[in-house]
């Protein structure tokens, strides 16, 4: 499709049972497109003829245009089903993208368990923000304080960046940059040495190359990746003002009970159809499943206003208008 505009790549990667995931985050970046951007979804995946299904009638829902590929997965020859089953199936192919998407500059990757809860020009405009030498950008894994409940800084058998460590299930990468910097090539030995203290994979990687080039990444805030351990003892990642950019639901928590708010959430965008209001189909559905008082008094239910925060901004007063073709 040609709009005239520069696209802004959107990456995930779906195999296995992840499916309904990848189409739940992707659903969310169009309801929250309300800038009108044009979208460009690149799907690593095995269900092809699934995804082509239901974008292609997303397509005619959505009163703007956006494109997507489907795209083969892809590992290194050898180590091949090593690399595919590093962690979660498929995952490490985030490690490859570089090699994989020549004809792109930068994109965003995204894992499946993650929602879009504000415009993607939003993070997108972190690019902008990169000095002469950095390639990518991600947020912290624990923020400052919170050193107790830190994973790296207490269990990590590598290095890892920083003092805590950082999350890659929202990930600007500047693949240019990246392949200038022989991306691959830093990572495969990487792998080789460190390949039986990689608990969580890739993540584990990409931590321990930017342990040796912490010059080559730009550290986002923690409302662009907000995941439980910001709000299930106490707030240790301040998004009452901003509100909450993108959610992550990370260990399956919006498919369990144990983190009502983030499965409402989940939800409430999953039940959205495309296309309809989004004051009375998502928002007031959002209201009255937050205000909930399994919701409010659970792990987590203090943040409801902050997750409603942008939502409400944009849909309070939108008009039907917007949604016509």
């Amino acid at each position: 499709m040609q709009t005239g505009k520069i696209p802004l790549h959107i990456v995930v990667v779906s195999c296995g049972n992840r499916l309904q995931e990848a189409l739940v985050v992707i659903k969310s970046a169009l309801l929250f497109n309300t800038n009108k951007e044009y979208l460009k979804f690149l799907i690593f995946t095995e269900n092809t003829d699934k995804f082509r299904e239901k974008l292609t009638d997303w397509k005619d829902l959505v009163p703007y245009p956006f494109d997507f590929e489907l795209l083969q997965l892809k590992f290194p020859k050898q180590n091949e089903v090593k690399w595919k089953n590093l962690f979660q199936p498929c995952a490490a192919q985030r490690l490859f993208l570089p090699s994989l998407l020549t004809n792109v500059d930068s994109l965003l990757y995204v894992d499946t368990d993650v929602l879009f809860l504000s415009p993607i020009s939003n993070v997108w405009t972190f690019f902008k923000k990169f000095n002469e030498t950095q390639m990518a950008a991600m947020t912290p894994e624990h923020e400052s304080g919170s050193e107790n409940i830190g994973w790296y800084n207490r269990f990590a058998l590598h290095p890892f960046y920083g003092k805590l460590g950082i999350n890659s299930g929202v990930m600007l990468m500047n693949l240019t940059r990246m392949r200038e910097f022989n991306w691959e090539n830093q990572i495969l030995p990487i792998y080789k040495e460190y390949k039986s203290r990689i608990p969580w994979g890739d993540q584990d990687i990409i931590n321990i190359l930017f342990h040796y080039h912490p010059d080559k990444l730009y550290v986002m805030p923690c409302e662009y990746n907000y995941r439980t351990g910001h709000c299930m003892y106490t707030r240790v990642c301040n998004t009452s003002h901003l509100g909450i950019k993108l959610m992550h639901g990370n260990r399956h928590i919006f498919h369990n009970d144990n983190f009502p708010l983030f499965k409402t959430v989940y939800e409430i965008i999953e039940n959205y159809t495309l296309g309809s209001n989004p004051y009375t189909n998502f928002l007031l559905p959002l209201r009255r499943g937050l205000n909930q008082e399994s919701v409010v008094n659970s792990s987590c239910g203090m943040i409801s206003s902050d997750v409603l925060k942008i939502s409400s901004t944009l849909f309070d007063d939108l008009s039907e208008d917007l949604y016509e073709k």
